[in-house]
């Protein structure tokens, strides 16, 4: 299982910018769909997890496990 902070990693790779904090929360953007994701670091990221994220960032479950 994946960390959070692998997943952030991997997004930013793929181009997304964080562009705002705000405790736990992350409003990330990349061209112009914007994303706000609820981080906690050391976090393991099971699947349904992942596939939330996933599809908040316009990702399928396994596009996103390709990035990381």
């Amino acid at each position: 299982m994946p960390k959070a902070r692998q997943v952030l990693a991997a997004l930013k790779r793929d181009g997304w910018v964080e562009v705002r904090r705000k405790g736990s929360h992350r409003q990330m953007r990349k061209g112009d769909k914007t994303a706000t994701w609820a981080y906690h670091e050391g976090e393991d990221l099971g699947n349904p997890a992942l596939a939330g994220v996933a599809k908040k960032f316009g990702y399928t479950l396994d596009e996103l496990r390709d990035l990381l």
